[in-house]
């Protein structure tokens, strides 16, 4: 994939659309390509699945209803099986609140509602892209626990910690940020975009980080700063 720089430091993507309907998939390939970006199709689940796996691309765009294997699964099952942590903005007709939040913990990272602006699908594509950048580093090290981002693994004073994909991005957003505080306005968009949960979903997600991280009478390594947000600690 060619990289083009200008003024506004302009980088070409690779975007693979994964879409059954061929006219919506058209006219998002037509004003991608328009915008200088090259696009790879897939119209069904499985074949999108496979180029997903083994192709080289910055970003996907996925349909939920496909044929074959759904959206939800697929998504999933990317996350599952490929080592990279390519950004995926899900695409559905479907606004119910429950449905939005099954596919960020399907491993989506944006979701966008049909019928859309062309123009909001490239600003998001080109935002979550930013997000992922392979100039960001790849491990990532606040007291002692050490993140390596290209193998999605977590330690902590030599120790490995398993933590589900949601307490992974909160504790990578919050090392990142490290020592200032992270606030709860924006650790939900982090994880939901527009549509927040209940207020105590975060909270949940929060306590299952510190339940991994921490030890029985140590001070806990995430911060509550009240009324603000959550940092991380550096020292115990």
């Amino acid at each position: 994939m060619n990289t083009k720089k200008n003024a506004h430091d302009f980088r070409a993507l690779r975007v693979l659309v994964i879409e059954d309907n061929p006219d919506v998939a058209a006219n998002i390939g037509d004003f991608l390509a328009d915008k200088g970006h090259v696009v790879d199709f897939a119209y069904d689940g499985i074949s999108g699945l496979h180029l997903a796996v083994t192709q080289a691309i910055d970003a996907i765009v996925l349909d939920i209803m496909l044929p074959g294997m759904d959206g939800m699964t697929l998504c999933r099952r990317f996350r599952e099986e490929a080592d990279k942590p390519t950004p995926i903005l899900m695409l559905t007709a479907k606004d119910t609140l429950a449905d939005k939040l099954e596919g960020f913990d399907a491993g989506a990272d944006d979701y966008l509602l049909k019928p859309f602006a062309l123009e909001e699908l490239v600003a998001r594509l080109q935002a979550l892209v930013r997000r992922a950048s392979p100039d960001s580093p790849s491990i990532i090290e606040v007291g002692p626990v050490r993140v390596d981002m290209d193998r999605r693994i977590v330690t902590k004073a030599g120790e490995a910690v398993s933590l589900n994909r949601t307490c992974f991005r909160i504790l990578v957003e919050l090392m990142r940020c490290a020592p200032k505080v992270v606030t709860r306005d924006d650790l939900e968009h982090l994880l939901w975009g527009d549509f927040k949960p209940a207020s105590d979903a975060l909270r949940s997600h929060i306590y299952a980080l510190r339940k991994a991280l921490d030890e029985s009478g140590e001070a806990s390594l995430i911060e509550t700063v009240v009324g603000v947000g959550f940092r991380m600690r550096s020292e115990t």
